[in-house]
């Protein structure tokens, strides 16, 4: 048992000179300094009046300012005074004012402007613990919003009410924790119960306004980002090359906007809705990547050059792309999705060009899954060779390969499915004007015929039109086993033919 009692001890010293290293006290300083290290490495210029009397820091007149890319602008905040209070326990409590004023200008000669803003806070409370390489900033507030009060610019002044409004978060929490090495490592989570949001404007020449008044609900996001040493924000290049990277996500629970106003002498009104949606986002010197979702999203637009109202809904919406960025000789992959579920509209909208209901009114969908390999051929993070690009009219990359992994096409009462495979010879382009691909694309259509018939009733397809199309699909089709079913294998040789279901047709 005396054995047992002196390894146990032995232990849990061992385990408490451990934890004293890890978690080391941190000062008031040691946040100042790290802050001024972070602003300037990202750009800002920060000034501040610091003085100490006891374990309070306080900083007077703390401001941020940056210079926007070709002296086109500037931004600039001031805080009136920041506290840095020691806890006595190894963090530091951070207190920001109540509220205080945010600037931008920019524009050029007589076009020059500047928005004067409002920072406030409720209840913010912010405490930094860990150590001087390595601080995790946790914080919650009962608000944290952002107010436009004025604009002013010009020859002549602007109306107070010509542009009003600012957004609000309410239910606050996070935690950023940064971690300081050769390169600073950032990971940040933040929730708030909901984002409010409303702005205005109104043109007193013309006459035209608009109100937007919007709400997110259930607000969660999270990220990851590296940011070297010693970047410089105007090498876009250079930043990514030293290593920079980011990857990140924000969802909602639920959200909604309004939007009215007068465009042309007319009223307008538009609404919409979802039930949550997602986004995530990555990007670092080789890629870009989104990932972007919407559930049960609704929409109604009512305008004076229509009686009736615009409405519109749609199950789920996706948009996903992953695509490589910068200048390399060999192929990278690539990815494109797009989804669109159970798209409806109102029957007001269907009898415009189906008033006797000939057509199925069943929700229709829309999906593609594509994946392959392209060859980028400058770098994009380059001005002038982007600049080049877009007056020549060039390509920015090459297709290498393609593969179709889903393709869903479903509306009125007929359906085309499908998937493929390509590669791509980018050496040879008389044949077609464009590579030559080498592949097997498999396609199914089910409806086709009935929805033919469908249109030749409406007046929307004529008979000669109808013959055209099925002597096409003919060609191109064999029939399935079930009825109205149509099946397709079409083949691109390496010889430049074209097979359909075995059949040269090129």
């Amino acid at each position: 048992m005396s054995v047992f009692i002196r390894r146990s001890c032995g232990a849990a010293l061992a385990y408490a000179v451990a934890t004293q290293g890890a978690y080391a006290d941190l000062t008031a300083n040691d946040v100042w300094n790290d802050w001024q290290e972070y602003f300037r490495s990202v750009g800002y210029t920060v000034e501040g009046e610091p003085s100490s009397a006891g374990d309070v820091m306080t900083i007077n007149d703390m401001t941020l300012s940056m210079d926007f890319p070709e002296e086109d602008g500037q931004f600039q905040m001031t805080m009136p005074e920041v506290t840095l209070t020691e806890n006595g326990d190894g963090t530091v409590n951070v207190g920001f004012p109540g509220s205080f004023p945010m600037v931008i200008s920019g524009g050029v000669e007589d076009e020059k402007f500047t928005a004067n803003l409002t920072y406030s806070q409720t209840d913010l409370e912010m405490v930094v613990s860990g150590d001087p390489s390595d601080m995790t900033y946790d914080y919650s507030a009962a608000a944290l919003g952002i107010v436009l009060d004025s604009i002013e610019g010009g020859d002549e002044p602007i109306p107070e009410d010509a542009l009003e409004g600012g957004i609000e978060f309410t239910g606050m929490a996070g935690t950023s924790r940064m971690l300081i090495g050769e390169n600073r490592e950032i990971t940040q989570t933040l929730d708030a119960d909901q984002m409010a949001y409303k702005f205005s404007f109104k043109d007193p020449e013309t006459g035209e306004s608009g109100l937007i008044d919007g709400v997110l609900n259930g607000l969660t996001s999270s990220g990851d980002s590296v940011l070297p040493s010693g970047f410089d924000l105007a090498d876009p290049q250079a930043l990514y090359d030293a290593g920079f990277a980011f990857s990140g996500m924000v969802a909602y629970g639920s959200g909604k906007t309004d939007i009215s106003g007068v465009s042309e002498g007319e009223q307008f009104t538009m609404a919409s809705s979802s039930q949550g949606g997602r986004l995530e986002a990555s990007v670092d010197g080789e890629r870009v990547a989104y990932d972007l979702e919407q559930n049960d999203a609704k929409l109604a637009v009512t305008t004076g050059d229509l009686p009736f109202p615009i409405e519109i809904a749609m199950a789920k919406a996706g948009l996903n792309l992953d695509i490589p960025v910068q200048e390399s000789e060999e192929a990278a992959p690539f990815a494109f999705g797009l989804n669109l579920t159970d798209f409806t509209m109102s029957d007001v909208l269907w009898s415009i060009f189906d008033p006797a209901g000939n057509l199925p009114r069943d929700p229709a969908t829309i999906a593609l899954d594509t994946t392959g390999t392209a060859k980028v051929l400058l770098n994009i993070f380059d001005p002038e060779q982007a600049a080049a690009l877009e007056e020549e009219g060039e390509v920015p990359a090459e297709l290498h390969s393609l593969k179709i992994n889903e393709l869903l096409v479903s509306m009125v009462g007929a359906r085309l499915t499908g998937d493929g495979d390509f590669t791509l010879d980018n050496e040879n382009l008389d044949e077609f004007g464009m590579p030559i691909p080498t592949g097997v694309a498999n396609l199914q259509l089910v409806g086709a015929n009935a929805l033919i018939d469908k249109l030749i009733g409406m007046g929307l397809m004529s008979d000669n039109d109808a013959l055209g199309a099925r002597m096409m699909m003919g060609m191109m089709a064999v029939p399935g086993d079930e009825p109205d079913t149509l099946n397709s294998t079409i083949e691109f040789t390496e010889d430049g033919q074209i097979k359909a279901n075995g059949q040269r047709i090129k």
